[in-house]
């Protein structure tokens, strides 16, 4: 059974009235904890669509960019997103139960909120509903609020990234442990590194865009031009 079918199933029994505290707990281990986190990005990803009022071709592209729709799959594909549209259940549900999954400091709730920044800026714009919705689900993750500033900072075009929130030190750092700390966001960045932790092989395309601003913002750092 491919991912597309599984996460039909899934969402379908969401639909039917299952909870949605049995239907993640079947999602758990691999490789269905695979189908969880394709869930949690499509579902929070269809909501939030919805946040700025208006579901956009863009917005639904930007799933087909995250995730590889094998030819014949189509149709699951968007039976998936159609389900996901619908008050199958509130968006903080869906937040919650991911986080409970993936426990506290989970990197791949920082892959998540990624992912729903990459939908929320798929049609060039970024509304206030869409911000206050991922500052929701970012509180709900745990996420720092440096984090989830460094996050936007590097999708939002009118954001200006601040480099030392980009690879999370504060300004005055020895050298020594920045540099230590951009080697570390790098590895995290690799695609073997994102796919042990759980994060479908489509989704490590988003690690393109981390890398080049977690480089830009050595580069800054260290040559001198951070502030």
């Amino acid at each position: 059974m491919s991912i597309w079918s599984r996460i039909a199933d899934a969402l379908s029994a969401l639909a039917s009235g299952e909870g949605l505290g049995e239907v993640f707990d079947r999602l758990r281990t691999p490789p269905e904890r695979s189908v969880a986190f394709a869930i949690a990005v499509i579902a929070l990803g269809a909501k939030m669509a919805k946040a700025d009022g208006l579901v956009t071709r863009d917005e639904v592209a930007a799933f087909r960019e995250v995730f590889t729709i094998p030819q014949g799959e189509e149709q699951n594909a968007a039976r998936v997103f159609n389900l996901a549209r619908q008050d199958v259940a509130g968006f903080e549900d869906y937040a919650a139960r991911i986080r409970a999954m993936f426990g506290e400091g989970s990197e791949v709730l920082a892959d998540l909120l990624e992912g729903l920044f990459h939908i929320a800026m798929a049609d060039g714009h970024y509304h206030p509903s869409e911000d206050d919705f991922l500052a929701r689900v970012a509180g709900i993750f745990d996420v720092p609020d440096r984090e989830f500033r460094s996050l936007r900072a590097r999708f939002v075009p009118d954001a200006e990234p601040d480099p030392w929130d980009v690879l999370g030190v504060t300004p005055g750092t020895p050298m020594e442990e920045v540099r230590a700390a951009w080697r570390q966001l790098v590895r995290d960045s690799h695609p073997d590194r994102m796919m042990a932790r759980g994060v479908p092989e489509e989704a490590v395309k988003m690690a393109e865009k981390r890398l080049i601003a977690i480089n830009r913002a050595w580069e800054e750092i260290s040559e001198g031009r951070a502030a």
